[in-house]
This record gives structure tokens, sequence and C-alpha cells, in this order.
């Protein structure tokens, strides 16, 4: 099973597109984006997602990626 990677469309808008679209290329990922992840506090400070629920924020797209990748390398 592919990890899922999810995105609210207000953190996309303000933060976190171009995560999303690095992300969105690779095929051993499900990525998929919502009106609301309920994470709003975070979700209008940073770019954030979640991994199969787990909530991953950081202080750049890039290091959202590369966040990403480490938290799906160590648990998956």
């Amino acid at each position: 099973m592919k990890p899922i990677v999810e995105f609210c469309v207000n953190n996309l808008a303000t933060f976190s597109q171009t995560a999303f679209e690095k992300l969105d290329k690779d095929r051993n990922l499900d990525v998929v984006e919502y009106q609301c992840l309920c994470h709003c506090t975070r979700c209008s400070e940073l770019p954030m997602a979640l991994v199969n629920g787990e909530q991953i924020s950081a202080h750049s797209h890039e290091q959202l990626v590369e966040k990403v990748y480490n938290f799906i390398e160590e648990n998956f």
C-alpha cells in the first residue's frame, strides 16, 4: 500500500503548492487534496500535509518535501 499524503486546498493556496506538485509526481505516493483537514491553526501558519494521518509541517515547501520523505522512510 502506498503512503497517502493529504493537503488542504487553503494551505496549497498559501504555502505548499510546489511541495504538492513535486510529491504528486512520485508514483510511490498517493497525493490528494481536500477542502479541509481540520488542522486550521497549523495550516494557516506553515506549509503542512498529513502523511497517513500524521501531521507534518515545515518552514518551507522544500523542507516539507524532505520531511515527508523522511517520515515515510522511518515509518514504512
